[in-house]
């Protein structure tokens, strides 16, 4: 009973809390966390994020993010001959590289 009373008062002032961290949440961390792979944290996500935040700008993230769900979009952007998907894949590398070294 004593246990109940506790998750009750907890979730009683949590539970307000939650959607604020959900706004907050960047689209990179979003779309690591909806992603399937096995090898995903919250923390790692959220470091992930931390980077994107550091390296791209937010249209470059919600690009960069449609990647998690959509590879085949990420193989696409990589072959463009257009100038400003090229401009983006080197942004992107970059920020992959450093993630890669960043959130180990």
């Amino acid at each position: 009973m004593k246990q109940a009373a506790h998750a009750v008062i907890l979730a009683t002032f949590l539970l307000p809390l939650l959607p604020v961290a959900a706004a907050q949440a960047g689209p990179i961390d979003r779309a690591c966390n909806a992603s399937p792979r096995k090898q995903k944290s919250i923390s790692l996500c959220a470091c992930i994020q931390r980077v994107a935040d550091a390296s791209l700008t937010r249209r470059e993230q919600r690009q960069a993010a449609r990647f998690f769900s959509d590879p085949h979009r990420a193989q696409e952007t990589r072959q463009s001959d257009r100038p400003g998907d090229e401009l983006f894949w080197k942004r992107y590398r970059a920020f992959g590289d450093l993630a890669e070294r960043t959130c180990r």
